[in-house]
């Protein structure tokens, strides 16, 4: 099981529709996401959603993304976790102590911080708001397990996801050089 506390759709009271007729999420239900330890048998999954046309555009590779996420479940210091709404699985989430491996752009942050790094998987639940909800809990139950700061870096040019990790409460708009080239240094305020 994972550090992250799973969230009991049914215990929680809710009757699994926490969206609109459109599909965009009510930051309300709050309840009605989960989250689980990513697992092998997840594989498919991910390369499925590796593969999707969003995640290629800011991921990379499907090919060279999936095979470094079946590393990372060998990896201790790697947190994976499959997100879901409604009991249904949509999105991926990992976090990782920033000074795991060598990051200069996360060299300043105290020791015992997270970073995260995320997509949707499900094209039919991106821009609907989701993303900014998980991700606030997400970061959310890092600070509450004594994470001093929770970073996420995501490219410059991707301006959907910066508006959704500034409406999950991420803060900052500092240019950083990455191995994978500029980004902006985000973090968590809550």
């Amino acid at each position: 099981m994972s550090r992250f506390e799973v969230h009991d759709v049914k215990r929680n009271g809710d009757l699994g529709f926490g969206a609109d007729r459109e599909g965009r999420a009510q930051s309300a239900n709050r309840s009605a996401y989960a989250f689980r330890p990513a697992a092998r048998q997840d594989l498919p999954l991910l390369q499925r959603w590796l593969s999707t046309p969003e995640v290629v555009r800011w991921w990379g590779d499907p090919q060279e993304q999936a095979a470094l996420l079946q590393e990372d479940l060998e990896e201790p210091a790697m947190v994976m976790r499959i997100v879901s709404f409604a009991s249904r699985p949509f999105a991926y989430a990992q976090d990782y102590p920033v000074h795991a491996w060598p990051q200069p752009h996360f060299a300043h942050l105290p020791k015992g911080s997270r970073a995260i790094d995320s997509f949707i998987g499900e094209p039919d639940l991106i821009g609907r708001g989701h993303g900014s909800i998980y991700l606030r809990l997400l970061a959310e139950r890092l600070k509450a397990e004594g994470a001093p700061v929770v970073a996420i870096d995501p490219d410059g040019d991707n301006l959907r996801a910066r508006r959704a990790y500034e409406k999950a409460g991420f803060r900052g708009r500092t240019v950083v050089e990455t191995g994978e080239g500029p980004a902006i240094l985000m973090e968590f305020a809550g």
